[in-house]
């Protein structure tokens, strides 16, 4: 069993350093969060008060963080991971981050002589309770190898995408695809609505034919039909329209950098910072939900909740 550091303690990365404990490994964390290191103590977690203490002698250390900015902190830091894990560690970021966050990591850990693999993934945190996640794999072919192992508790699928950043590129693509068919899950329930059709009754049509989609299964946005929407619970995120944002806006820029024409996904985007700027940013991305109804009312949301 391995030793191994865990950087970033939120609801994707608790859960799933919990998995690695209930594997069989020494998993010692880290997180700025209180709350969050309390959770993952009480889950068997060695909570330390440094990035450091977290990463001196281990075998691997993960990172599971929100932004670019946070993952290039906590690798460059003069008392970061560079700086104070062994450099036979091998180093797995399970974070969404840009192209040219990713291909930096892979380029300045290789110069300092660590093996580095872009490990996104996805399934929500759902998929991060149960440890059924899908990890997109991208890296030398010896450190991808010996990521496998590691992430195998907290996964229903592991794939290797190849080299260097194809990990974080499918992700980005993947993303894309998500947010482009939530945007027509949340036309299409408003149109069913309008026609008169009961919300639980369209959901298994559409459930069962050309229309399914993960977002159809998972965030349908009306109350009492999917166990896990958001519309339940008032829109409280399970993913952020925030994170939505963040992650979408990473997928366009990388179109555009290709020349590609994706008016879908933007639009999406374009929604989502809607919901950011009428106050919602920390909502469910599902709530976009409500700008198909001329009036933007939504069945499950109370905006003065």
């Amino acid at each position: 069993m391995a030793v191994i550091g865990w950087i970033g303690l939120g609801h994707m990365g608790g859960p799933m350093s919990a998995h690695l404990v209930a594997a069989g490994h020494e998993v010692r964390g880290f997180d700025l969060d209180e709350a969050a290191c309390l959770v993952a103590a009480d889950r068997g977690v060695r909570v330390c008060e440094s990035i450091a203490e977290t990463v001196a002698g281990v075998d691997a250390v993960f990172t599971s963080l929100p932004r670019n900015e946070h993952v290039r902190d906590v690798y460059a830091a003069t008392a970061g991971v560079w700086a104070t894990a062994p450099v036979n560690a091998l180093l797995l970021d399970t974070s969404t981050v840009d192209i040219d966050t990713s291909r930096w990591c892979h380029a300045e850990s290789a110069a300092r002589g660590f093996r580095f693999v872009d490990a996104p993934i996805s399934g929500g945190i759902a998929g991060a309770e149960r440890g059924s996640l899908t990890f997109m794999l991208g890296g030398e072919p010896d450190a991808v190898a010996a990521a496998r192992p590691l992430v195998q508790p907290m996964a229903a699928h592991v794939f290797d995408l190849g080299g260097p950043t194809l990990g974080i590129a499918a992700k980005l693509a993947n993303n894309l695809m998500l947010f482009a068919s939530l945007l027509g899950v949340a036309e299409g329930a408003a149109l069913a609505a309008s026609l008169g059709l009961d919300p639980a009754r369209f959901h298994e049509v559409a459930a069962a034919s050309s229309g399914d989609s993960w977002p159809l299964r998972t965030w349908y946005p009306a109350p009492g039909v999917v166990e896990t929407s958001p519309a339940n619970r008032n829109f409280d995120a399970t993913f952020s329209a925030a994170l939505a944002e963040k992650d979408l806006s990473f997928a366009v820029a990388a179109a555009e950098a290709s020349g590609l024409h994706i008016p879908a996904a933007e639009l999406a985007l374009e929604q989502f910072r809607r919901l950011a700027s009428e106050g919602y940013a920390g909502k469910d991305a599902s709530l976009i939900a409500k700008y198909p109804p001329a009036d933007g009312t939504l069945a499950g949301f109370d905006p003065s909740a």
